[in-house]
């Protein structure tokens, strides 16, 4: 059976970065689960790289078919953005492995679908004031800067990945991204010991 990696870490921490340089390692044999979003797609992003982007609309359709794994909604500044994972085309576990990017939450609810054993969860941390930084030089370059939510999004990141939520995941392995080389490196050796 294969696994699905879960890339995991507070806003701004580089997961986005570290996952696409793991998705390059050619030595490593791993697919993309890209996960689904009703948010409004950010500069240099493109729909089905990152995110597929849909409406609320397509959203309620895949409902309907029973395609939804798990879904999150998050009361923004801007209204609700919901993220979720759809059982699609995507996924053979039977004969793949898989990276994706998410929450505890998504975390969790991935773990009841699939099965424990099937998780594998990449937790990133970084500095906060490293990842204030990071995320305000990001919103920075957007057409319409969103400061309140990139605020917003930054305190309930400490909420979320809080230790206690950490520990009730059991997520005890932690990478740290004061080294983006060195970083990326230790998650591929791990994924590696895994597979």
């Amino acid at each position: 059976m294969g696994k699905i990696f879960c890339f995991m870490g507070k806003s701004a921490c580089g997961k986005d970065t570290i996952y696409k340089q793991i998705l390059s390692d050619k030595s490593l044999p791993l697919k993309t689960l890209i996960p689904y979003t009703t948010r409004p797609i950010r500069n240099g992003e493109q729909n089905g790289v990152e995110y597929f982007f849909l409406t609320e609309e397509e959203l309620q359709e895949l409902e309907q078919q029973g395609k939804i794994i798990e879904l999150r909604a998050y009361q923004t500044v801007h209204g609700i953005w919901k993220y979720f994972t759809v059982n699609d085309y995507q996924l053979d576990l039977a004969h793949n492995h898989y990276l994706i990017i998410g929450t505890l939450e998504s975390y969790i609810r991935l773990q009841e679908y699939f099965g424990a054993e099937s998780l594998v969860p990449l937790y990133i941390e970084l500095e906060p004031g490293e990842r204030l930084q990071r995320a305000l030089n990001r919103e920075r370059l957007q057409a319409e800067p969103k400061y309140a939510e990139l605020c917003r999004r930054f305190l309930a990141d400490e909420a979320d990945f809080s230790d206690e939520n950490l520990l009730r995941c059991n997520i005890s392995k932690v990478f740290r991204n004061d080294d983006l080389d060195k970083c990326t490196k230790e998650i591929s050796s791990y994924i590696k010991e895994l597979i």
